[in-house]
C-alpha cells in the first residue's frame, strides 16, 4: 500500500491571518479529502529562524502600532527588483535554518502562507524539489514578496491580487483566484438571527453593533464604543476585546447608556456575526472575509498602510460597507447606516454576493489533486462547493 503523501504548511505568527488561513485549509483537507495526504504545520520563524528574524512574531504587534513607519517600510520594499534584492540580502542569514527545515521535514508538496518564506525556502530546496504553492493571505494590495516566479501555483483572494501578480512577473497559468480561506465555522449556512440573539442573550428589539479589533483587540475600540453609546438611540453594542485584558477591564468599568456586552477572546464569532446588524472594525482581510460570509455590512475605522489599503476600496466600492476613520465619524456613519434599513439590506446582499465561503475547500482540492495528476481550472467549484453551495461568489476588480 502506497504511503500517504506529505504536505508541509509553512506560516509565521506575524499577524493572525497566516496561521488561521493555514488551519482553515488543513481543516478542509481533513474534512473533504481524508486519507489523501498527511499535512503538517510549521511556524517557520519561531521554530527555525535565527535572531533577529525569530523575534518578528513578538515584535509585530508593536510594529503595526506605528502605522506611518510600517507604511513607509512597506512602500520602500514593495517592487519586483526590490523584493529580489531583499531576499538576496537575507539569504546568508537564513540559509542554514532553511536547509535544516527542509531536511527535518521532507515533503511531497510545500504550501507557504507567508511572503517572507517563499524565496529562501525555494532556494534551500534546490532544483530537484517537490511542488511549491503559495496562498496569499492579503486581499488586494499584495506585496511583491508574495509573488515568486518559481512557485508552481500562487493562490490569491481577488482578481486585483492576480493582476498585481502578473505585474510582478508571474505567468497567468501560475495564478488562481479562489478567495481568502477562513475556518469552516464561518462558512455555514445562515441561521435565524433571532434564535442566535436569544442564545447570546442579546436584545431582539433593537439593532446590535458588533465592534471587533482582531485577536489582540487593536484600534480605538474604547473610544468608538463610547462615541456610539453617547449618541444613544435604540441600539445595543457587543464589543470583542480579544486578548486585550486591559481594554476589557476598562470597558467593563463604564456605566453604559445603551445595552452593552463586553467579551474577551471569543470562539462564537460566527454566531455573533450572523446575529449582529452591523460590524465596526479595522480593515483586516480575515475579518472582512468572515463578515462577507455572514452577510454582515461593515464600517471600517482604520487600516494598516500597505497591505490593508486596498481592502478599504474593496469594501467601499462594492457597497459592502463604508470607511469612516476617527471614533466620532465612525459612530456617525454606523448610526446613519442603521437608520437606513434599505441601504443596510443592500449592503448585506452585496456581502453575500462577494462572499467566497468555499475558498478553503477549493484550496484543499487543489492540494489533493496535486497528487492525482489533475489540473483545476480557475473558477472550478467541484467538491469545494460543499461548504455553502447557496452562497453566490464572484471576483472583484
Amino acid at each position: 500500500m502506497a504511503s500517504l503523501k506529505r504536505v508541509l504548511f509553512l506560516f509565521s505568527d506575524t499577524g493572525g491571518g497566516h496561521r488561521s488561513a493555514a488551519e482553515a485549509v488543513l481543516e478542509a483537507l481533513q474534512a473533504y479529502f481524508p486519507g489523501r495526504c498527511q499535512a503538517h504545520l510549521v511556524d517557520v520563524l519561531k521554530s527555525y529562524a535565527p535572531t533577529p528574524f525569530r523575534q518578528l512574531p513578538l515584535l509585530y504587534p508593536g510594529m503595526v502600532r506605528l502605522p506611518r513607519a510600517w507604511g513607509l517600510g512597506y512602500r520602500l520594499s514593495d517592487g519586483h527588483r526590490r523584493a529580489r534584492a531583499i531576499t538576496a540580502a537575507v539569504w546568508p542569514y537564513m540559509r542554514l535554518a532553511c536547509r535544516r527545515l527542509v531536511t527535518e521535514h521532507p515533503a511531497d508538496l510545500l504550501v507557504s502562507f507567508h511572503p517572507l518564506l517563499n524565496a529562501p525556502l525555494l532556494k534551500a530546496l534546490g532544483p530537484a524539489r517537490p511542488p511549491f504553492y503559495t496562498v496569499v493571505t492579503d486581499l488586494v494590495t499584495t506585496h511583491a514578496l508574495w509573488y515568486h516566479h518559481q512557485v508552481d501555483l500562487c493562490i490569491v483572494a481577488t482578481e486585483n491580487a492576480r493582476l498585481r501578480g502578473l505585474a510582478y512577473g508571474m505567468r497567468p497559468e501560475q495564478m488562481r483566484v479562489v478567495g481568502l480561506p477562513v475556518a469552516q465555522r464561518f462558512c455555514c449556512a445562515p441561521d435565524d438571527p433571532r434564535r442566535l440573539r436569544a442564545r447570546l442573550g442579546w436584545p431582539q428589539d433593537r439593532p446590535v453593533v458588533l465592534l471587533v479589533g482582531g485577536g489582540e483587540g487593536m484600534g480605538p475600540l474604547y473610544e468608538t464604543a463610547r462615541a456610539l453609546a453617547r449618541r444613544g438611540g435604540a441600539l445595543a453594542l457587543a464589543v470583542v476585546c480579544g486578548r486585550n485584558r486591559g481594554l476589557r477591564a476598562r470597558l467593563e468599568a463604564v456605566r453604559w447608556e445603551v445595552p452593552t456586552f463586553i467579551y474577551g477572546f471569543e470562539r462564537r464569532m460566527p454566531e455573533m456575526m450572523q446575529a449582529a446588524s452591523l460590524l465596526v472594525t479595522k480593515a483586516g482581510p480575515g475579518t472582512i472575509s468572515e463578515a462577507l460570509n455572514a452577510g454582515l455590512p461593515m464600517v471600517l475605522y482604520s487600516y494598516l498602510p500597505g497591505q490593508e489599503e486596498g481592502n478599504v476600496d474593496f469594501v467601499v466600492k462594492t457597497g459592502a460597507g463604508c470607511y469612516a476613520p476617527g471614533p466620532e465619524h465612525t459612530a456617525a456613519a454606523a448610526l446613519s447606516l442603521l437608520q437606513k434599513p434599505q441601504e443596510l439590506q443592500r449592503a448585506a446582499q452585496t456581502c453575500r454576493q462577494m462572499a467566497r465561503p468555499q475558498a478553503a475547500a477549493e484550496i484543499a482540492e487543489l492540494i489533493a489533486n496535486a497528487f492525482q495528476g489533475t489540473t483545476i481550472k480557475s473558477g472550478h467549484r467541484g467538491l469545494a462547493a460543499g461548504y455553502a453551495p447557496e452562497r453566490v461568489a464572484r471576483n472583484w476588480r
